[in-house]
This record gives structure tokens, C-alpha cells and sequence, in this order.
């Protein structure tokens, strides 16, 4: 026990949540990585794989939570790297699934985009902090000029990404008291660019976007597609299963097999149809085996996590790792409710993977650190879990004091010293003489 209390210092909750989420994480993975298993001689590589990465994210932990949150903030030199980093993407980086979003450095693969996500929510933190430096009106204009660059360059190869990190640093920007009139009018232009958006995925002719429109818009057109044709069925006409609805079909199918205890973990079956099983379409395959009480319980983790990021920003003497921390806990939790309701079919599939749950790689190493920061700041920030830290040092100093000393705060020796009699040596005589 008293390993883990030097070990696992800062908010208990949040250390809690970690686990279970990383319990989850290895079971489902380990089952929904079925597919890839078989393809592979040593089946245990895929989740060996994935065990490596959760295990350098939870060394992260321990580094970062031993660190003064103040510090921080030179996370911020991180966004110039990043954004010279997503503008080489495009050019040198590595396809997959017909997106450029990698770039491999000495036969290291990685994700710009995670860089730049952690790197932005620091800035946007440490901007909002600097009160006396800045007016509200430089702050707020520094802030989104950063957020636009940042967005506009995640924005053709994820869509998804960016849409939500502009939605977490619009949430900041709110909770870090900028003018509601700024936030209303930076609200209206967003609606009208949606909107606009929105029109041109709907009515511009696929032909004539395949030919002039960048490559992912033809993508976004077809998900948009599938997500309004699988709204408007025919409740009487039968249902096919065409290539179009293929993995939105096999998740609804995962759901409706789980019923209210599921299946078991490794007794599920759409793991072998969905692709991405593992990552965009892993809360079905979580419902399917664990089945609507597991389901309910992840969601619950992440509530409960961004509930515990709100108590312990609360908590928070200063402004930086309250803003920080709210960041990281609004990022983490926004992309687990992207996950499940892609896997639900509430909103069109988005390729978001569920933070520290899906299979991955540089996604699963920075949302270990997103846990770091948040850990840091409970500690640093908000004093908690230090609690019995001090409650130990009281008790050992306590148990290291002499039976046969006085102390100051012993009502006898109070009187004798109201009395002018101050020698400790006289008393403690007159102690032993009764």
C-alpha cells in the first residue's frame, strides 16, 4: 500500500478511471484484433503491440505526474513544430485509407495532428492565463488566429479532427470568460461556413468534385450519403447490406446481438466483418461482448471523468492548470462521444478512434499524456492526494517524538508559560517528582 500511495500520486479517481479504461482496452482489443491475428504468424503480435504502446503511455503517466504543472507551458513551443509538420504531410507523408495523416521519421510512424492537438490546447491554456499581459480582446484574437492556422491545416486529410479541436478551444474560450458577444458573432460566421459546407457536400455533383475538388471531399460526400439513405429507409422494404452501409450495418448488428450482458469478451462475431473493429467501431464490438451494462459502464467512465476534471479545476489556485486541465478533459471526453456515436450511427462515420480504448499508436501514447497533464494538475494545481502524504509525515513525527519530551502545545507548560515560568527542564522535574 505504501508503494502505490508514493507510486500513484494525485487524484485517486482519475487514476482509477485510468485503469479500468486500460482494462477494457486489452480485452477488446485483444478480441477484435481477431482478423488481423490470423493474418499474422505470431497471433499474439497485434496485441503485444498495442500492450507496448499502453505500457510507454503509462510511463508518460508517471514521468508527467511528477512534474509542476506550471511547466508545462513550454508544451506551446511544440505548436510551431506541429504545424510545419502538418503542412509536410500532404507532400512526404504516408497514405492510408486514402488520407495522408502519417509521417514516418527514421521508421517511426506518427499522427501530426495528435502533436498539434496537445500542443494547441497548451497554447489556448496559457493565453487564456495571461490576463495582465494581454487585453480580452488581444487574447481572444491571438487565440483564434493559432486555432484557424492549426484547424485549416488538420482540415483536408481529417475533417473530423479538426472540427472537434475547434470545438473544444470554442468550449475553452467560453469558460475562459471571453466576451459572450465575440463568442455570438464567432458563433454566426461558424453557422453560415456549416452551412455553406453542408450545401456544397449535398448539391455539387460527385463527378464534377472528383475532377476539381480535393480528394477526401469526394469521401465526406459518400459518408454524408450513407448517413442521410440509412435515415430515410423504408420500414417495409428489406434491408440490404450494399458496400455503402457495410460498417454502419455490421455495427448496428454487433449492438442488437449484445442485449444486457453481452456475449462474453471473445464470443463476438462482427470483429471479423467490421474493419475498423478495433478503432472507429470498437464501442460495438465493446456492446456485442459486454453488452449494454459494459456499454453504459465506459460511457459512465468518461462522464466521470470529465466530472472529476471539473472538481479538480475548481480546486485550482491559478488560471493555467485550470484552463489545461479543462482542455484535456473536454478533448479526451469529446472524442470517446465522437467514437460511440459514430458506433451508434447518430452522427456519419468520422474515423475517430476512443481515447486509451482503440488500437493505435501515437493516439494511445498522447491520450497517456493527456492523463499525465490532468494527474499533474490535481496534484500540483489543486493540492489533492497530498493529503495523506501529510497525514504521514504528521504521524511518523509524532510516533519519532520521545515519550519524555514537553511540548509547547501541552496546557500545563501553556499555564506555566503564562506564568513566566518557561524552563521545560523545571517542569518535566516537577512532572517526574508526582
Amino acid at each position: 500500500m505504501e508503494l502505490a500511495n508514493k507510486l500513484f500520486k494525485g487524484d485517486r479517481v482519475v487514476w482509477l478511471i485510468f485503469m479500468f479504461l486500460c482494462l477494457i482496452s486489452v480485452i477488446e482489443v485483444f478480441s477484435a484484433t481477431s482478423t488481423i491475428a490470423y493474418k499474422n504468424a505470431n497471433h499474439w503480435a497485434p496485441i503485444v503491440r498495442h500492450a507496448s504502446f499502453l505500457l510507454c503511455g503509462f510511463v508518460c503517466i508517471l514521468i508527467l505526474h511528477n512534474v509542476p504543472c506550471r511547466f508545462f507551458s513550454a508544451l506551446t513551443l511544440l505548436l510551431p513544430v506541429s504545424l510545419i509538420m502538418l503542412i509536410l504531410t500532404p507532400f512526404i507523408g504516408v497514405s492510408a485509407n486514402d488520407a495522408h495523416r502519417w509521417l514516418e521519421i527514421f521508421g517511426i510512424q506518427f499522427q501530426p495532428s495528435e502533436f498539434a492537438k496537445l500542443s494547441l490546447i497548451v497554447f489556448v491554456a496559457f493565453m487564456l492565463s495571461r490576463r495582465t499581459l494581454f487585453t480580452e480582446k488581444q487574447r481572444f484574437f491571438i487565440i483564434l488566429g493559432m486555432v484557424v492556422i492549426t484547424c485549416a491545416l488538420i482540415f483536408p486529410e481529417n475533417f473530423s479532427t479538426a472540427v472537434m479541436l475547434f470545438g473544444v478551444c470554442f468550449l475553452m474560450l467560453f469558460i475562459g470568460q471571453i466576451s459572450i458577444i465575440r463568442l455570438l458573432k464567432l458563433s454566426a460566421v461558424l453557422l453560415i461556413l456549416v452551412t455553406a459546407f453542408v450545401a456544397a457536400l449535398m448539391f455539387i455533383p460527385k463527378d464534377f468534385a472528383a475532377k476539381y475538388a480535393p480528394d477526401r471531399f469526394v469521401t465526406w460526400q459518400a459518408r454524408l450519403s450513407e448517413f442521410k439513405d440509412g435515415k430515410n429507409l423504408d420500414p417495409d422494404a428489406d434491408y440490404v447490406i450494399t458496400d455503402k452501409n457495410y460498417q454502419v450495418s455490421h455495427a448496428k448488428i454487433a449492438i442488437a446481438r449484445g442485449g444486457v450482458l453481452g456475449k462474453m469478451p471473445g464470443h463476438g462475431q462482427q470483429r471479423d466483418f467490421l474493419p475498423q473493429a478495433y478503432s472507429d467501431f470498437i464501442y460495438a464490438i465493446i456492446i456485442e461482448e459486454m453488452g449494454l451494462a459494459g456499454g453504459i459502464f465506459v460511457l459512465l467512465l468518461y462522464i466521470w471523468l470529465l466530472v472529476r476534471v471539473g472538481i479538480i479545476a475548481r480546486k485550482c489556485e491559478k488560471l493555467f492548470p485550470k484552463y489545461l486541465i479543462i482542455g484535456c478533459g473536454l478533448l479526451l471526453v469529446v472524442q470517446a462521444l465522437a467514437n460511440m456515436a459514430v458506433a451508434v450511427n447518430l452522427i456519419p462515420v468520422t474515423g475517430q478512434p476512443m481515447p486509451l480504448v482503440s488500437r493505435g499508436g501515437t493516439s494511445t501514447v498522447i491520450s497517456c499524456i493527456y492523463f499525465g497533464l490532468i494527474l499533474s494538475v490535481s496534484r500540483f494545481g489543486a493540492h489533492m492526494g497530498e493529503e495523506e502524504e501529510l497525514q504521514d509525515e504528521t504521524g511518523d513525527a509524532e510516533q519519532a517524538l520521545p515519550a519524555g519530551d514537553i511540548t509547547d502545545d501541552q496546557p500545563e507548560y501553556a499555564a506555566m508559560e503564562n506564568a513566566g515560568t518557561k524552563d521545560k527542564t523545571d517542569y518535566q522535574e516537577s512532572v517526574s517528582t508526582v
